[in-house]
């Protein structure tokens, strides 16, 4: 077991849920976002480094993690927060 799969145990992420981007990629806008698994290797840890392979096309953006602290289903918008680990 290594240090990543005590910070979180799977990563959900969402993608192509911005329609400019995927148009800026060619790629068609979906009707609905597209859910998909990361491996817990892709945790960038406070004071880590990215690095990129010399002649790669990098585009940059910025992804946004929320921890869920607690099992949920089908949770009301108004009670999201509750959910969420580590808020102050």
């Amino acid at each position: 077991m290594n240090n990543f799969t005590s910070i979180g145990k799977k990563i959900v992420a969402i993608g192509r849920n911005f329609s400019d981007h995927a148009k800026e990629l060619g790629n068609t806008v979906p009707t609905s976002p597209i859910f998909f698994l990361k491996p817990t290797s892709s945790y960038l840890l406070q004071g880590g480094s990215v690095e990129v392979p010399k002649g790669s096309e990098v585009h940059h953006e910025v992804e946004l993690g929320v921890v869920i602290g607690k099992n949920g289903r089908d949770i009301i918008a108004n009670e999201a927060s509750d959910y969420i680990a580590g808020k102050s």
